[in-house]
């Protein structure tokens, strides 16, 4: 089993207040007049990144010294959590850039690649997308079909990935492409890719169920040549690498995760104490209490969860079956609370009127993204059993 972490310094929980009140008040103003607008139109503009990038959440972890915020993890869980609250989409944007593009250059970028890309990254001068998934591999990316072979100083990339968070308006992007044989975990390679490279384009945008506002697309490389030096760590080494990312990319998730749970049961408790059915308030009821308590405990399951994982991940310790773990529940109770709240606001929770239908759209992309909740349960038991 995992070693349970119960105490998070007094200085990181003011640190927590403080970036809790800073991401309320910013989307109270900037992020909720805009939901169902960005979510009809399929697209959150990318100045909403650029204020997040000013307020220092668009590099949460980048150390000062690379122009980052310079915070730990539970700092990290936070933001994204208080930004889902509100508007998942604008919180798996956020997450993708920070945990997968950026966080994959901070762990295996040289000095010269950190220096050149996190500055840019960390401020949202650029936006980061990263490249690992494929059209017909999915999580089997063992196969992936995508290759980069050597020609003299570059090597030259063919193929196409999906399902790319910030793939078409991405400025960089961290690309795994296949530099051995297929199926050989030591045969990938990572490589930093930057907007306008020749024979590096974007294909189509996602019409998706939900967390429609988060830009979702395909990434295409035609002999695109990619320069040695931008090669992240050694040749071969990118599978590895990867799974190193997504250890930390499934807490992301699992904040995103908690801020849907946590957003829609807000939205019923408010509504439970003012919809009046039989001359009182429907949180009378014992039938709709009963929910909310249920609601509240599993919060706090995936809260507590979450957070462990993100100390072992700030010890430097091994996150694997923690970060798995949390992923695992918080995705579920996500989906489990925006149902609830559904059946607590009755027809209305069926209407665009009210929050908790695009809660509910949204949630279920947090049971499928980096990685399904039965690829979790898979990931847990190998480490169990160990």
């Amino acid at each position: 089993m995992t070693e349970t972490i119960t105490d998070i310094p007094a200085s990181v929980r003011e640190n927590q207040r403080m970036i809790a009140d800073m991401v309320r008040d910013f989307s109270e103003k900037e992020i909720r007049p805009n939901i169902m607008e960005w979510d009809e139109k399929q697209e959150i503009p990318m100045s909403l990144f650029k204020k997040l990038g000013e307020l220092g959440l668009m590099g949460v972890l980048v150390p000062h010294e690379y122009g980052g915020s310079g915070f730990g993890y539970h700092e990290y869980i936070t933001a994204i959590a208080e930004l889902s609250k509100v508007d998942p989409s604008v919180g798996l944007s956020m997450a993708a850039h920070n945990s997968l593009c950026t966080g994959h250059i901070m762990q295996f970028g040289n000095e010269e690649q950190k220096r050149k890309y996190l500055p840019k990254l960390a401020t949202a001068e650029w936006i980061g997308a990263w490249g690992l998934t494929e059209p017909n591999t999915g999580s089997d990316a063992g196969n992936m079909r995508t290759v980069a072979e050597k020609d003299g100083d570059h090597y030259v990339l063919n193929g196409a990935k999906n399902f790319i968070t910030n793939g078409k308006s991405g400025d960089v992007a961290v690309v795994i492409a296949r530099t051995g044989e297929v199926g050989d975990s030591h045969g990938m390679t990572a490589f930093i890719i930057e907007k306008g490279t020749p024979g590096f384009t974007p294909g189509r945008k996602e019409n998706k169920l939900g967390m429609r506002g988060s830009e979702t697309a395909e990434l295409f490389f035609d002999n695109c040549r990619v320069p040695e030096e931008n090669i992240l760590g050694q040749v071969g080494d990118g599978f590895i690498q990867s799974l190193k990312v997504l250890d930390g990319g499934r807490i992301s998730i699992a904040a995103l995760s908690l801020g849907v749970a946590e957003g829609a049961y807000l939205a019923s408790v408010q509504y439970a104490k003012e919809r009046q059915q039989f001359n009182q308030p429907i949180s009378k009821f014992q039938a709709i209490s009963f929910k909310l308590a249920d609601m509240a405990t599993k919060i706090e399951a995936a809260r507590l969860l979450t957070h462990q994982a993100g100390e072992l991940k700030n010890q430097g310790r091994k996150v694997t079956q923690a970060s798995a773990m949390a992923k695992y529940y918080a995705s579920e109770i996500a989906v489990e609370n925006a149902n609830e709240a559904v059946q607590i606001f009755g027809g209305y929770g069926f209407t665009k009127d009210y929050p908790v239908e695009k809660f509910y759209r949204d949630a279920k992309l947090c049971t499928i993204g980096e990685g399904t909740s039965e690829i979790q349960k898979l990931v847990i038991s190998r480490e169990i059993l160990k």
